[in-house]
């Protein structure tokens, strides 16, 4: 066996009904039954299959929509208001998902929503045109919160030196800026759309409808790591002042409990296809999908609003093996879109795809230059995942 970096298992193993490996992060991926009652609740009798495939057969068998719909009306009623003020807040870009979830709250389940939106690093021209209309076709309101551009900047590069992870500060934005905005206007709801779990992070979160209390941990701002940095050092070189960093701090569970705030996943109470939202976004709120296949997957609809999304992904490919086309492939072999075989196709074709279009610009957004780029990216290269042959970097293992 060959190193592993990150804590991963240094046997890959790939899910026997999607195209997922063990080596997803954030995730308790599981090849294996926990025990007979989960083997016959969840439908899969052999060995090899993933939580999330396990997790879809749940969806597919277990699951009391109709329940949980009544459910979910329990919780909007509790929250609806007659006074004309919004009574959900529904973070999102504008994309399918979001654009699902916002317009079914509104039209279908008569809700007042207001839309959050914490801004992309750099917008797509795709991406900007189905923001607007989200707004203007969607029918919705909205708040396009935009970070200190300077700052965000500088812990994009940070986060991609330091983790080989660009995209860390926006997740931490894009997390919180739900549950923040609410408490500055009085809403008592957040509803996100789809639970990540559903992907494969911890399985046990598919079964809560609401959002867990670890992602809002009471924190001291100067403690608070970003791009792989703590804030107190970050303010210590004098470039940036605390208040500059307030965006970036979430509120804490207690604070989220004393203002009755509940932030949950309208994934839990609809049973959630991906590409059910995109046919929903385009027939009521104008959605666009690109006019060219996004690079590194074959995809022309998901995650196509920011030019450095195309990086978060090839650094997962670096770190962990995945690539987009795998996370593509995965979910909809699950929603029987594709089959496995022509997964296998898919991900073997496009998930080690160099995203070029975008690339000069994400060199100029983190002030690196291309050797400065590859030498970051050659050094995250787990040895148990990658080999150098005559020069050129090959993945030890690929499904099939």
């Amino acid at each position: 066996m060959t190193k592993a970096y990150f804590g991963l298992p240094e046997k890959v193993i790939f899910c026997k009904h999607c195209v997922i490996s063990n080596q997803r992060p954030s995730s308790t991926v599981e090849f294996k039954h926990k025990s007979g009652e989960a083997k016959a609740t969840i439908g899969f009798g052999e060995d090899g299959v993933c939580d999330a495939c396990r997790y879809h057969q749940v969806k597919e068998k277990s699951i009391d929509w109709k329940a949980r719909e009544d459910n979910l009306l329990e919780v909007l009623d509790k929250h609806r208001r007659t006074d004309g003020g919004y009574d959900v807040i529904v973070p999102g870009s504008g994309g399918k998902d979001s654009a699902f979830t916002a317009h079914v709250l509104k039209y279908k389940y008569n809700m007042n929503p207001l839309t959050v939106t914490w801004a992309p690093h750099k917008y797509t021209e795709i991406g900007w045109k189905n923001f607007e209309n989200w707004i203007h076709v969607g029918g919705l309101d909205n708040i396009l919160f935009t970070p200190n551009g300077r700052l965000h900047r500088y812990l994009t590069r940070l986060a991609f030196l330091n983790l080989l992870h660009p995209f860390q500060p926006f997740i931490v934005g894009q997390r919180i800026v739900g549950p923040s905005m609410a408490r500055k206007f009085g809403v008592k709801l957040v509803m996100y759309g789809e639970n990540q779990a559903e992907y494969g992070n911890d399985p046990r979160e598919n079964y809560k409808p609401t959002m867990d209390r670890k992602f809002f941990s009471a924190v001291d701002p100067e403690s608070l790591v970003l791009g792989g940095v703590r804030v107190g050092d970050l303010l210590r070189e004098g470039n940036f002042k605390a208040g500059d960093f307030a965006p970036y701090i979430p509120p804490s569970a207690d604070d989220l409990e004393r203002s009755g705030i509940e932030v949950h996943y309208l994934g839990y109470y609809l049973k959630w296809d991906p590409q059910e939202c995109y046919y929903y976004a385009v027939e009521n709120t104008g959605f666009q999908a690109n006019s060219e296949r996004t690079e590194g997957t074959y995809s022309k609809y998901s995650s196509i609003d920011d030019r450095i999304d195309m990086f978060h992904y090839y650094t997962t490919l670096i770190k962990f093996g995945i690539g987009r086309a795998t996370y593509d492939a995965a979910q909809e072999i699950r929603n029987d879109k594709i089959t496995r075989e022509e997964g296998v196709a898919l991900v073997r074709r496009y998930d080690q795809e160099f995203p070029q279009r975008y690339f000069k610009e994400f060199l100029d957004y983190v002030g690196l230059s291309e050797r400065e780029f590859v030498a970051t990216v050659d050094k995250f290269r787990s040895p148990h995942l990658w080999e150098n042959v005559a020069g050129t970097w090959r993945l030890r293992h690929q499904v099939s």
